[in-house]
């Protein structure tokens, strides 16, 4: 069968052919940086080496460096006053430049083999996994304020993860190929995208910006990609580790630009093919409106993908594991201080464990350390990412103070003077449907409604109805027929649902991550189905006997 699809690719005219050889990948294993490791060793000396410089990071379209009058810093969370990267706003002309140049390359691009275009990914991966690991985890801990675990989890195995993963996934889509017809033969190609796909990445995970504009340009797609400000230093190395490996000039534009202004520009072009966006709700259903709004102008149909966040739910049974319930919390709700897209947010907790529950939740409280990453590796978490984020997250910390429905129970304090500090704060609700139950935080706050413990069917169906988001959600008990009964109530509140496990920590390749509702469009990165979505296939039929006459058998 292989051999026969083989030869119809060596017929068809600009695609190439290649062995179809089993590509073997597995989870990139994380490091734990003990005293004295070897891993540890190098991660400080890349953290001493970073220490009071400033990084100066232009655009980047084609093989071109290229600064403009709008200079900005990407500040450190931290130390606010250490300014980690100098770099530059694209305008409109760089941006319809950038645009240009890229389209301008698709085609030869989309019609590189994609073994040739997987091997650059698996060599990236390998150069983040060895010589580059130290740079990456160093400057995603500077300037985006992680500590030695979470930037490893993100900026290394995750990427790498990331990498090699949809590089196998992109691989194996050629073998699915469609069922040979009598005398003729079907092939199945999988195209780029006619046209570019802008990237729009956050802050909060170097892995998401690798994959947001790695994915698409893997596939064949050219992409101009948006990079978030306050994660500069860290993205900027992601791109340069995919051109030492091997990508060619203007398959990504490295593009850093003004969101409104950036956002204009894609959607303005006639050759907008996508959009690979993570980030805010009004942000991405802005960027949707301008689609529609520009849709006739279009050469296609835009491609429009994009994770939002969530208000993330940890519904506790009362058969749960008190430890676990405990455990799984502190981590959920305050690693990263909160910044996570998948971090628990809301906790819904019966009345009969809520003694020991928060006993065990103050008791943690009381030891985490809140502080500079860097210079103190025992730190929990650190500073929120800048001030915009501290001044957001203060309003909410106000609304607790000052509400009847809401109780401080720790925490509840906060600091901008060196760095934006934002103490883990655990709130009690009265009310279930108290805002603060709502809407996305994105800081460590957690509230908890308690509820009498023979009510949970109709806590299970308040939590499906609180928020608008659906991304993920954690189920604690060790009732069987409880389980059960939660997932189906609970079937469409969550992309990603946990039982008896927190709702962070998805891995690539055995969780692959996203939400519907008002999270997003649920691609599910980190999945074999997440590469198809950047292509466009199109079905060959060969005919190997030809046709001898117009009529059909039964006009006789």
């Amino acid at each position: 069968m292989l051999r026969a699809r083989a030869a119809v690719w060596r017929s068809w005219r600009g695609f190439r052919t290649f062995p179809f050889a089993a590509v073997e990948v597995k989870n990139e294993p994380i490091l734990e940086f003990k005293d004295g490791s070897p891993e540890r060793q190098a991660l400080i000396q890349a953290l001493n080496e970073l220490k009071g410089k400033t990084e100066e990071i232009p655009c980047v379209v084609g093989d071109e460096q290229i600064w403009t009058k709008d200079i900005r810093y990407q500040l450190s969370p931290f130390q606010h006053a250490h300014k980690v990267a100098k770099f530059c706003y694209a305008d409109k002309e760089l941006l319809n430049k950038a645009i240009q140049a890229s389209v301008a390359a698709r085609r030869e691009w989309d019609l590189t083999p994609v073994q040739d275009r997987a091997q650059i990914f698996f060599k990236a991966a390998d150069m983040i996994s060895g010589p580059r690991r130290a740079e990456i985890l160093a400057k995603t801990m500077i300037g985006q304020g992680k500590t030695v675990v979470q930037a490893e989890i993100d900026a290394a195995p995750e990427l790498i993860d990331f990498f090699r993963f949809n590089a196998k996934h992109a691989v194996d889509l050629e073998k699915q190929q469609p069922l040979p017809g009598e005398g003729s033969t079907n092939t199945m190609l999988y195209r780029g995208l006619e046209g570019f796909v802008a990237a729009i990445s956050p802050f909060n995970f170097t892995a998401i910006g690798g994959n947001l504009a790695g994915t698409p340009a893997l596939m064949g797609n050219v992409v101009l990609w948006k990079p978030s400000d306050t994660a500069m230093s860290a993205s900027y190395v992601v791109y340069k580790v995919l051109r030492e490996a091997g990508l060619p000039p203007n398959i990504i534009q490295f593009v850093p630009a003004d969101g409104p202004i950036f956002g204009d520009a894609i959607t303005a072009s006639e050759h907008l093919a996508g959009i690979n966006f993570t980030g805010s709700v009004p942000t991405f259903k802005r960027l949707w409106k301008q689609v529609a709004h520009n849709l006739d102008r279009y050469r296609n149909f835009p491609r429009v993908a994009g994770e939002c966040g969530g208000k993330n739910f940890h519904f506790v049974h009362k058969s749960a594991d008190v430890q676990s319930v405990v455990m799984g919390t502190i981590r959920s709700a305050f690693e990263y201080g909160g910044q996570k897209c998948s971090a628990c947010s809301r906790m819904y907790v019966p009345d009969s464990l809520w003694p020991q529950i928060k006993q065990g939740l103050l008791a943690v409280h009381q030891q985490i350390k809140l502080g500079n990453p860097v210079e103190d590796f025992s730190t929990f978490f650190s500073a929120v990412i800048d001030d915009k984020s501290f001044a957001r997250i203060k309003k909410w910390l106000d609304h607790a103070k000052t509400s009847k429905n809401l109780t401080v129970l720790a925490g509840g304090n906060c600091d901008n003077k060196q760095g934006y500090f934002v103490e883990p704060t655990i709130i009690e609700t009265k009310d279930p449907q108290d805002i603060i139950m709502k809407e996305e935080i994105f800081g460590p706050v957690l509230t908890v409604y308690v509820y009498p413990e023979n009510d949970y069917k109709e806590v299970l169906q308040l939590i499906d109805n609180t928020s608008p988001y659906s991304l993920t959600g954690a189920v604690f008990a060790q009732d069987k027929n409880v389980i059960d009964e939660a997932a189906r109530a609970l079937r469409n509140a969550a992309g990603n649902y946990y039982v008896n496990d927190k709702s962070t920590g998805s891995i690539v390749g055995q969780q692959p991550f996203g939400g519907a509702r008002a999270s997003g469009t649920n691609d599910k990165p980190g999945g074999q189905h997440y590469v198809l979505r950047w292509t466009s296939p199109q079905v060959v039929k060969e005919t190997n006997v030809p046709l001898t006459d117009w009529k059909y058998p039964y006009m006789g």
